[in-house]
């Protein structure tokens, strides 16, 4: 007996829509370099981060110890997973020393086999607890973002993300507050065992202060619970709400900067 058609296109739809992240990862991380992906950790995790961005340029070598000698900006994070899709956390950096709370939701997982699309929302709310603001600008140290996550992987090492994000207040130095969009794209090429090779390019406005777009390149070295990215970039910022407005640096050889992130697994 043939198949009838309306069942096989129920089940084709069927199939589309069966969760793949219980099978696969896209990312093996849950940011690239500066930029979330949709991976999240497993119910009752947490995840602790420690990240730097030296501040004299590469090109200053030997002497500066290629930016390392030099002074740094400072991430530290703590997230945990209430539930295997969602993420929440803070995150502290020392520049104007802002202090954010985020939350992550991956909402959905289309498609089987090695080639699924994953979709989900990450969005904070950031104060700038010690900023050095301008006259009338006193009350005005309060951001926010919403990104749009989607993640995909292309012959089975190549993982592809874009991030569409919305910011609000990108110029704490304003009186009034303003809005910026601004396009993430980023990829990480997986060389196998434990060394990847990744990109991220963020497409934003052209703001005062902040007229560039921010290019990171790097390479991952994964260990047991540990993730090191080792990272040249043109951004000296390090919290969302303080890189998504742009860069104050053109991407150019005599303005990179060595950074590094870490992060750690903390299963309970």
């Amino acid at each position: 007996m043939g198949t009838h058609p309306i069942r096989v296109a129920l089940l084709g739809v069927a199939l589309l829509a069966t969760p793949a992240g219980a099978q696969y990862r896209v990312f093996q991380s849950h940011q690239s370099a500066n930029l979330a992906t949709t991976e999240t950790l497993r119910g009752g995790n947490w995840l602790f981060e420690i990240s730097h961005r030296f501040q004299i340029p590469v090109e200053e070598g030997a002497r500066e110890l290629w930016g390392i000698d030099g002074p740094a900006v400072i991430r530290l994070g703590l997230s945990w997973a209430p539930a295997e899709r969602v993420l929440v956390g803070v995150v502290r950096s020392n520049l104007e020393d802002n202090l954010e709370v985020n939350g992550r939701f991956r909402f959905a997982e289309l498609g089987i086999g090695p080639a699924p699309l994953h979709l989900g929302l990450v969005g904070g709310g950031a104060w700038n607890t010690d900023p050095v603001l301008t006259g009338g600008a006193e009350d005005n140290e309060f951001q926010a973002y919403l990104q749009l996550l989607a993640n995909t992987v292309v012959a089975e090492r190549l993982a592809l993300g874009v991030a569409p994000t919305y910011l609000r207040n990108p110029r704490i130095r304003d009186a009034d507050p303003d809005d910026s969009f601004s396009l993430g794209l980023y990829g990480q090429w997986y060389l196998g065992g434990a060394v990847s090779v990744l990109g991220e390019w963020i497409v934003s406005e052209e703001i005062r202060n902040f007229e560039h777009d921010t290019g990171t390149f790097g390479v991952e070295i994964r260990t047991r619970g540990h993730h090191f990215k080792l990272l040249v970039t043109n951004q000296p910022a390090l919290n969302p709400t303080q890189h998504l407005p742009g860069s104050p640096n053109p991407f150019a050889l005599d303005e990179l900067r060595f950074g590094f992130n870490i992060t750690r697994l903390l299963p309970f």
